[in-house]
């Protein structure tokens, strides 16, 4: 029996965003991968259609066996040799079409893409959610009176809905962001080794660019083995930017829930405990997971930035850091985004608090 050990397996994460990143859904897309290069060299007269077919018939997780992929593995100490082993076992005599002329990075790189565009589309869902509850709740209190405070200290008079409003529109722009880096982060790669194409000759530019429209990608300007390393990086930094934002919002929160303010409160179950020892505490733990998780993500903008430094046309020093970088950064941004929407939806509110105040 397999015993989850990282929280992101069990704590942390939606289902839905698990899935993406599970060992079953990266094989799938990289089994994706190789049987759209299979079907674009029948299209270019390089791989005859029927064995085309067939590979793509077999490039499924119901045909390919888990275990099988991790025994060659083992064997061989590469992961992509693997999966293009086990796919060309079970595609037959076509098998020895399998993986024509690509390139570990084809594969992985493209499969990272498709994984990438996935993981964003919940983010980007979640994000647009969470606009909605904030803005809902600054017209909701677009009259609720409370004390503005700077340096920590009584200021003037503002709006609880004003501070709503203030949050919306960072929302607003971290959604503006996510659509303007989306261009240059869902890109796939199929272009060989050290990224000249040589081994199909003239059709390598067409190979290419048939994969990438039939997996919803764009193809790189201009790449060597590997598509570069500061695409990922930017994704990183936009979910290093939202993690603060969410971690401002929730910091908020904590302090105006604060015993001796006690103006807003995160909601609290009936059965809710807040201590093992003392029955009156009320402990902002949501908005604390909040915090806590947004350190993670900023830590992981420096592991992101350092694996942009690969020497000549590739190594493969960023590999084992994206294993954990890529899951670990979207579960975690998942379960933050998760919990700020229902903080902010069920958010208690004291008008009267605040008056006194």
């Amino acid at each position: 029996m397999k015993v989850p050990v990282h929280p992101i397996e069990w704590r942390y994460g939606s289902e839905e965003m698990r899935s993406i990143f599970s060992v079953e859904s990266r094989l799938q897309r990289m089994l994706d991968v190789e049987a759209s290069l299979a079907r674009a060299l029948a299209r270019v007269g390089l791989v005859p259609k029927r064995d085309a077919e067939r590979i793509s018939r077999c490039a499924s997780i119901k045909r390919i066996n888990i275990e099988r992929v991790r025994k060659l593995e083992q064997e061989f100490q590469h992961e992509t040799m693997a999966v293009a082993m086990a796919l060309a076992e079970a595609s037959g005599k076509s098998g020895r079409y399998v993986h024509l002329g690509a390139t570990s990075n084809d594969i992985l790189d493209t499969a990272m893409a498709l994984q990438i565009r996935d993981g964003l589309a919940i983010i980007e869902r979640q994000l647009r959610n969470l606009l909605m509850i904030i803005l809902h709740r600054a017209l909701e209190h677009r009259n609720t009176i409370m004390v503005g405070r700077t340096h920590g200290q009584h200021a003037l008079p503002i709006t609880l809905g004003l501070k709503f409003a203030v949050w919306a529109a960072e929302i607003g722009r971290h959604l503006q962001r996510l659509e303007q880096l989306k261009p240059r982060i869902l890109v796939g790669k199929m272009s060989g080794a050290v990224g000249t194409g040589a081994a199909w000759g003239e059709q390598a530019e067409k190979i290419q660019r048939l994969v990438m429209q039939e997996l919803r990608l764009s193809p790189p300007i201009a790449t060597n083995q590997i598509l570069q390393r500061d695409r990922l990086a930017e994704l990183i930094l936009f979910f290093g930017l939202l993690s603060s934002t969410l971690d401002k919002i929730a910091r908020e929160i904590r302090n105006l829930q604060r015993t001796e303010i006690g103006e807003v409160a995160e909601p609290f179950a009936v059965r809710q405990v807040g201590s093992s020892t003392m029955p009156h505490k009320r402990n902002p733990i949501r908005c604390e997971k909040i915090c806590g998780l947004a350190r993670i993500i900023r830590g992981s903008v420096h592991a992101a930035l350092e694996n942009i430094v690969l020497e000549h046309e590739r190594d493969l020093t960023n590999s084992s850091c994206e294993r954990v970088l890529l899951p670990e950064t979207f579960l975690l941004m998942d379960e933050m985004l998760a919990t700020a929407i229902f903080v902010l939806s069920k958010l208690n509110v004291f008008p009267e608090q605040m008056k006194k105040n």
